[in-house]
């Protein structure tokens, strides 16, 4: 599940941008030093956009940096492709075509129940027979308030929101990334968090919408 990782994006694109691996063979300082410099955002979109036929140049650059550190360093892919695959996700829910969300996972789809039970679904058709309880009203509720500002991202495994109750993976360089776990258990435990800050307030009132951020 994991999306190819930025040292292989470099690798792939060494002739186009002149950027080296992220680790250079010994005895090759040059190298080594070009690689350091991939590390900078700026180079990880360079060489994102390098794999793209279409592109949002300004909106990559102006949403880059999320909970993380950038996405295109982290991700092999754009701001601009999350923020797709989102709205994507985002409207399906909102619809309640079952269909339009079953479009948007990525096969196989990794699948953590309340109780903390993971299962690989290796067939899109298993995903539709257990749809409602993997898609069930709290989780759908999270779907339909997905935002790009609110996502955090792990290096060399994708985005994720509410301490991982939902991941999005990119499996290619530059790509639009796919829904490919939900997690349950951690949707459970983001609520119960928002909820004692919530407590924590003194009184406080705070919008349902924050509450269950």
């Amino acid at each position: 599940m994991r999306n190819p990782s930025l040292p292989l994006l470099v690798s792939s694109t060494l002739a186009l941008v002149g950027c080296a691996p992220e680790r250079a063979p010994a005895g090759e300082p040059e190298l080594q030093m070009l690689a350091e410099a991939a590390a900078e955002p700026e180079d990880c979109l360079l060489l994102v956009w390098s794999t793209q036929e279409e592109r949002r140049t300004q909106f990559d650059r102006e949403h880059d940096f999320v909970d993380g550190g950038a996405i295109s360093c982290a991700t092999g892919t754009s701001a601009s492709q999350f923020d797709a695959a989102i709205a994507a996700l985002r409207e399906a829910a909102e619809s309640g075509d079952k269909a339009r969300i079953l479009a948007q996972i990525g096969i196989p789809l990794l699948y953590i129940d309340a109780q903390g039970n993971r299962r690989e679904i290796e067939e899109r058709d298993e995903v539709e027979a257990v749809f409602d309880e993997i898609f069930d009203p709290p989780m759908l509720d999270l779907l339909q308030r997905l935002d790009l500002g609110r996502m955090s991202v792990a290096k060399d495994q994708g985005g994720y929101f509410d301490l991982g109750a939902i991941w999005l993976v990119v499996d290619e360089d530059g790509g639009r990334p796919r829904l490919m776990t939900v997690n349950r258990q951690a949707l459970d435990e983001a609520l119960a968090a928002a909820r004692d800050q919530a407590d924590r307030r003194d009184g406080e009132i705070v919008p349902l919408d924050e509450n269950r951020r």
